[in-house]
């Protein structure tokens, strides 16, 4: 049976990062790469917030550079999907396939997943008008017109956030209220070039190879039920992620979303030896550069629990 020092589970800026720490701490960690290489940056079309490269970068650009930057210092970075794990004991195990490799420390850095409409136009447009995160991808829509599908907190932060570089915000609302607290609410209704479309449901997304409109349903199933169309250049998912936590929900403590909690600002989970980095634990921030920090974390920690 394998054994490793550290055993990180999960790819994207978390991982990797995590990797590269723990490879200059002479861990030798193994790295499982997961169902989507790179994470979920790489459904955005261009990270221009990333410290260091002041033109932009492609994110699968990126995301390679930080693969081969933690092979240099000796990564072993495997394909593979994780399906089992054994977390408590000193001597972890988890199961890739049919193998089972042991491991002193674990660091989780499966990420989150984007929630869709299920659309097929979502797929279709995908990197071509269609995102779920308005401050990566918010910039390339300057002084454009905008969608944000939602009526929560995160709706209405988006479409706030949106609203001070877009010429246009429409939020598209399937209830007829937001569901979001009242000070949200109130930034909202308090924008001038926001306009909330109640009881609107999305239909498909429109456009020659990219985005630029979108066909709404109004009172869907009610006898006022129309059809409604609007021009627009992007179209926001804000309807909430779902961490990519399912593995762990028996042993490892989770929020009421499902996110790892971590403890005393931490990497460290409920279990000695286990770690979590990136979007997996954190449901506030959720940027590329927050993630890569927290993989910093992770495997430091892990490095100290070793000597300790």
């Amino acid at each position: 049976m394998e054994h490793t020092k550290c055993l990180i589970i999960g790819s994207g800026p978390a991982g990797y990062t995590a990797a590269i720490y723990a490879s200059r701490a002479n861990l030798a960690p193994i790295l499982y790469e997961g169902l989507q290489p790179g994470g979920q940056l790489t459904t955005t079309t261009e990270v221009e917030n990333f410290p260091g490269y002041p033109e932009g970068v492609e994110p699968f650009r990126m995301m390679d550079d930080m693969r081969r930057q933690a092979q240099r210092f000796g990564a072993d970075i495997r394909s593979g999907i994780v399906t089992r794990v054994e977390l408590t004991g000193s001597v972890k195990k988890i199961w890739v396939g049919d193998e089972v490799i042991e491991a002193d420390t674990v660091i989780i850095a499966t990420g989150a997943s984007a929630r869709y409409l299920g659309l097929q136009s979502e797929k279709d447009y995908a990197g071509k008008g269609v995102s779920a995160c308005a401050t990566c991808d918010g910039f390339f829509y300057r002084k454009k017109t905008v969608a944000v599908v939602g009526g929560g907190d995160t709706a209405c932060e988006e479409a706030t956030y949106l609203a001070g570089l877009c010429k246009k915000v429409y939020m598209i609302v399937r209830k007829p209220y937001l569901r979001a607290s009242e000070i949200m609410q109130k930034r909202v209704f308090d924008t001038e070039n926001i306009e909330v479309l109640f009881e609107h449901n999305t239909l498909r997304l429109t456009g020659e190879g990219k985005v630029e409109g979108a066909d709404l349903v109004y009172r869907k199933g009610e006898p006022d039920e129309k059809m409604v169309h609007i021009d627009i250049d992007g179209f926001f998912l804000a309807i909430g992620h779902t961490p990519n936590t399912q593995l762990f929900a028996d042993v490892i403590e989770l929020d009421h979303e499902g996110y790892i909690v971590t403890h005393d600002g931490r990497p460290q989970t409920n279990v000695e030896g286990v770690f979590a980095a990136g979007d997996v634990a954190d449901p506030l921030y959720r940027q590329a550069v927050t993630a890569a920090a927290s993989g910093c974390k992770a495997a430091i920690e892990a490095e100290r629990y070793l000597k300790g």
